[in-house]
């Protein structure tokens, strides 16, 4: 479990900087927070999720699963840029709430969706 926590956070640093990149293009040429976050967020989970199935879960690729990570992740995403947006909170702010939850769920989800647990 430690090894597949420590790989997990791996990519999750790589996840977090081209979620953060493209956030910040989007956000600079006038994309509102939440559809800027949901963008990024995209970018970013399709890459994790290939990473995490072949080299921390060892799974194959299942393109039902990648919908169902995208789907139940990408709402925590929206709702989060939604609520920065509806109060006009600083980017940044958006970007580490956002960083830390989908840290977090994202774990406990990816082990519900790759491999059945919870």
């Amino acid at each position: 479990m430690l090894k597949s926590i420590s790989l997990y956070s791996l990519i999750g640093v790589l996840n977090t900087t081209l979620h953060w990149v493209v956030f910040y293009i989007l956000y600079k040429v006038g994309v509102e927070q939440a559809y800027s976050n949901l963008a990024a967020f995209i970018c970013a989970a399709t890459f994790s999720f290939f990473m995490n199935a072949k080299f921390n879960f060892k799974v194959e690729i299942n393109i039902k699963k990648y919908f169902i990570f995208l789907i139940g992740m990408g709402m925590i995403s929206f709702v989060v840029g939604f609520f920065a947006d509806t109060y006009h909170l600083n980017p940044l702010v958006t970007l580490v709430m956002f960083s830390a939850s989908s840290f977090i769920l994202g774990y406990i989800y990816s082990r519900f969706v790759f491999l059945g647990e919870l």
